[in-house]
């Protein structure tokens, strides 16, 4: 019975096909009793144009000449270079995020990118393909550092951009003449412009890092909240005083910050407490968080004060800027 029973749907089927042929407004199935009416639609083709992609046009890279006029009376500038030999500590976190939030308080920073990879300048927005000059044609080149400076990238906020070039000085600062005093030369006809100048270090201990050294007033150093936080920082406190001692008897510490903090974590509080007892007093009393906007905000090219303003992240720069502030 099985083998008739197939032969009887297949037949029915066959039926049912032919019918829809011969009636295509109307569709049967075997399996209800009433049935489906289509209605003619009307389709009407019509041509789809597509629209011209507009390019949008770059912004010029401003001059110095175009800066922004000063509104308060510049007292001493103070020079600090933000560094740590360790890689991955936070140091142009800071160096982006510090000086934006000064120059949303008021006061007229300028970032010097001392960093080959140019962290500083690609993340606040600077195409640095469209750059003409850059700090290696300060150090090596003997450009004037004004036709260098690229004015109100953020309020308040100029910038000395590095590229790629940079990557060569190292080797070819070897040979040149007072090879440690260029940037300090450099950015000393700057004083009276600027209320801060920060200087974005290399991670190492080479001649720029070297050169930054000799320019600075003071040292503000990132910490990371991590198990190898204070390893290699013996090292460079040991460069500081061969630096202070021929070279630059002002530097000292201007303060320590501890970076990537998670409060969820021992680990990271052990850290703080072990940090604070080596470092006293020169430790900020504000720690950085660990947030995924403060590791967005450069992919953006903004500091966190503008991509995310309302954040625990923006916040905590805004505490450091004060505690900067405050410190004199």
């Amino acid at each position: 019975m099985g083998l008739f029973d197939s032969l009887k749907r297949d037949r029915k089927t066959a039926e049912t096909v032919t019918k829809q042929t011969e009636e295509p407004s109307t569709i049967e199935d075997s399996s209800y009793e009433d049935s489906i009416v289509i209605e003619d639609v009307e389709v009407i083709e019509r041509e789809v144009v597509h629209e011209e992609e507009k390019e949008i046009p770059l912004k010029p890279i401003k001059s110095f000449k175009d800066k922004a006029p000063v509104k308060h009376v510049i007292g001493q500038t103070k020079v600090m270079a933000i560094i740590n030999q360790k890689g991955g500590v936070g140091k142009s976190t800071t160096a982006i995020n510090l000086s934006a939030a000064l120059g949303e308080m008021g006061k007229q920073v300028l970032l010097v990118d001392l960093d080959p990879q140019g962290n500083s300048s690609s993340g606040l927005g600077i195409e640095k393909s469209r750059v003409d000059h850059c700090i290696y044609d300060v150090l090596l080149n003997d450009v004037p550092v004004e036709n260098v400076i690229i004015p109100d990238v953020c309020e308040g906020l100029d910038v000395i951009p590095a590229t790629i070039n940079l990557a060569g000085a190292e080797v070819e600062l070897v040979s040149e003449m007072a090879r440690e005093n260029r940037l300090r030369d450099s950015v000393g006809s700057l004083r009276g412009k600027y209320d801060y100048v920060f200087i974005d270090c290399p991670p190492s201990l080479g001649l720029l890092t070297v050169n930054a050294l000799v320019a600075a007033d003071k040292l503000l150093i990132p910490i990371q909240c991590e198990f190898y936080a204070l390893e290699g920082v013996t090292k460079l406190l040991d460069s500081m005083k061969r630096v202070k001692t021929r070279l630059n008897p002002s530097l000292d510490i201007f303060g320590v910050l501890l970076t990537m903090y998670d409060g969820r974590t021992t680990l990271s509080k052990q850290v703080v407490e072990e940090v604070r007892s080596y470092f006293g007093k020169t430790v900020f009393e504000t720690l950085i968080p660990r947030t995924v906007k403060l590791s967005e905000a450069p992919s953006f090219g903004q500091p966190i004060t503008q991509y995310d303003p309302t954040g625990k992240g923006a916040q905590s720069y805004i505490d450091l800027a004060k505690e900067v502030i405050n410190r004199g």
